[in-house]
């Protein structure tokens, strides 16, 4: 398989091992014996670092792969195009 890079990788990499640290400090807290309330809290929060993750890797790919698979559109199918990558931020 080829390397296939894009310049938001890094950001993303990066995001998902803050997510990492986060998630090693929860197990830590659950170990400790922490109020579930403060784990669920902690829980969300890593579950929406990497949701945020997965969101702008999706986006990144639209943004770069799908439109070089599609190439040049008419004006018509732009509009339709971009409608898309617009509904896709809601997934």
């Amino acid at each position: 398989m080829s390397e296939h890079r894009h310049e938001t990788h890094p950001e993303i990499v990066k995001r998902l091992k803050r997510a990492e640290g986060h998630l090693k400090s929860i197990i830590a807290m659950i170990e400790d014996g922490r109020p579930c309330l403060d784990l669920a809290q902690q829980l969300h929060a890593v579950e929406k670092a990497v949701t945020n993750a997965k969101r702008a890797l999706i986006q990144d790919h639209l943004d770069h792969c799908l439109e070089d698979a599609v190439g040049p559109l008419p004006a018509d199918q732009r509009s339709a195009m971009a409608e898309f990558k617009a509904i896709t931020k809601y997934l």
